[in-house]
């Protein structure tokens, strides 16, 4: 399997692109910041998917060791960007978080490059210092503080979801890097801690919190959306009631076609279209895994399993939000929620994978047949 596993990726992926665009064409009409024109996240989202695929073409064709090599260049980048959200007619405020950045009237989110960075910062911090994985300094303390930069910065944006998101990719790539899972396990428990200490004190986070704990209390306000979510999955049924058909996303969803899609899937397309969408992502995490676990070096290893995991855990979060098994955390769903940023860092993600898998099986099997012809004894 692992021979296919990067084309069998390939199409689970492009599937959902197609599954996310006939989506959003479904949902978008009706979402209430649609400017006036029910094709304006249509177009928005092409030109995004354009770009992402534009970068997902030069990942495939770059060498990945070229991001170990220039992992600081990225990381700056990052960190800078985060800290323009703070800055005043550049961060954009947008209900009680300030995510985004204003770039000619386009708005990007800084995070999900900070993502990026910080997998390319931890999977060249233990492959160039392999042999000290399992210190206390150079295997934990230390990357924990450099990472820690960029989970500051995004914990200070009140994005408690991309904090967690990205802080448990952080640990699951040490983890295969070697370190303790003792202290591993110990600062996950203290961040889970923290996490909850500060979701008590900021409103808009305890009261979904509080909406999550019971739902019925909070139905009309902080648990809105998963109460509506809930009723789209069981006006959907096993069939679905036809693409089109949905009425919770005529504006009694609120961003039905951003975090809140895959419950329109399931009013829509029924409980099969739904749990093949999550057997697609099911396909990413083994394709994903085989390649990274058939890497030809450390570096490629960490890469791919840092990036399998940002795909997946973000995946699983946003279907278990929408599913009301996890409180709302405004995460959307990869390849197929409305959003530019996510969707061009999760393809060029992919292509990092594919590149990763380029290098591992199929350049050594062309350096095998040149140094066969080589060898041949003409007649």
């Amino acid at each position: 399997m692992h021979r296919k596993s990067a084309y069998i990726l390939f199409v689970a992926v492009l599937v959902m692109l197609v599954i996310g665009i006939v989506m959003l064409f479904s949902t978008s009409a009706f979402a209430q910041d649609s400017h006036g024109n029910m094709y304006f996240f249509i177009r928005r989202q092409a030109m995004w998917l354009g770009i992402g695929l534009t970068l997902c073409a030069a990942a495939v064709l770059i060498d990945y060791h070229f991001w170990q090599r220039t992992w600081w260049l990225w990381f700056g980048l990052a960190a800078v960007a985060l800290a323009l959200c703070f800055a005043p007619h550049i961060g954009m405020r947008i209900n009680g978080s300030r995510r985004w950045i204003g770039i000619a009237q386009v708005g990007v989110q800084p995070s999900e490059m900070a993502k990026i960075a910080a997998v390319f910062f931890l999977a060249a911090w233990f492959s160039r210092h392999e042999k000290e994985s399992g210190t206390l300094l150079r295997g934990f303390i230390l990357p924990l503080i450099i990472t820690g930069l960029l989970l500051a910065l995004i914990l200070f944006e009140v994005d408690l979801g991309t904090t967690v998101l990205l802080g448990s990719t952080t640990f699951i790539i040490m983890f295969v890097a070697g370190v303790n899972p003792i202290l591993l396990g110990s600062v996950s428990f203290a961040g889970i801690g923290v996490i909850l200490l500060l979701a008590t004190q900021i409103s808009g986070r305890m009261s979904r919190l509080a909406a999550f704990l019971d739902p019925e209390r909070f139905k009309q306000d902080a648990g809105l959306q998963q109460m509506q979510a809930l009723i789209a999955w069981g006006s959907g049924g096993m069939e679905g009631l036809g693409l089109g058909n949905g009425r919770q996303k005529m504006l009694y969803l609120p961003y039905a076609h951003t975090d809140f899609i895959f419950p329109i899937i399931g009013e829509e397309l029924g409980l099969r279209v739904s749990l093949a969408v999550i057997f697609l992502f099911v396909l990413i995490i083994v394709c994903g895994m085989m390649i990274a676990l058939h890497a030809k070096d450390r570096f490629g290893l960490l890469l791919g399993c840092g990036i399998v995991s940002l795909l997946i855990l973000q995946a699983a979060v946003n279907i278990g939000v929408t599913t009301s098994l996890l409180p709302n955390k405004g995460l959307p769903l990869p390849f197929i929620s409305y959003g530019g940023s996510n969707l061009v860092a999760c393809l060029f993600g992919v292509g990092l994978l594919l590149n990763i898998y380029r290098q591992g099986v199929l350049e050594p099997k062309q350096k095998r047949t040149t140094l066969q012809a080589r060898t041949t004894p003409r007649i």
